[in-house]
């Protein structure tokens, strides 16, 4: 697994959100519109806030949409909690090549949701499932 090295606009946003929340922030990845972070296991509820008031405000101070990940020391756990509300069925890490893949299955249904909108949201997962556990690729099936 490699070193995470965070932006200095990404080590700005956590500033910014351990001080409105009080939640622990372990990564944060900076795209477009949008900010990804992972929370530290347990920290999710302080994260959000009561009916989401954290989130929200830190929505309104930074104008982008924020996506929270729960962090996970089990690669299979993170990957769920990386996917959010879609329905995992199993996830299975696998060696290949000298590469760690991840396999994931869910519905027909969830698939479109796992995939997002122009592969956005399975991109995330690719992204943080290499930072935090090594793994090269993940897998939809």
């Amino acid at each position: 697994m490699s070193e995470i090295k965070l932006t200095t606009e990404g080590i700005r946003y956590i500033a910014l959100f351990e001080k409105e929340t009080g939640a622990s922030i372990r990564d944060c990845i900076v795209d477009n519109d949008r900010i990804i972070y992972v929370v530290n296991a347990g920290d999710m509820g302080a994260a959000i806030g009561r009916n989401g008031d954290h989130i929200n405000k830190i929505k309104r101070a930074v104008d982008k949409h924020i996506e929270l990940v729960e962090y996970s020391d089990d690669p299979v756990t993170f990957i769920k909690n990386a996917f959010g509300n879609v329905s995992i069925k199993s996830v299975k890490i696998l060696p290949k090549k000298e590469k760690q893949l991840a396999y994931v299955e869910t519905s027909n249904v969830d698939k479109g949701i796992a995939i997002g909108r122009e592969g956005r949201n399975i991109e995330k997962v690719k992204i943080l499932a290499n930072r935090h556990h090594g793994i090269d690729d993940v897998v939809l099936q």
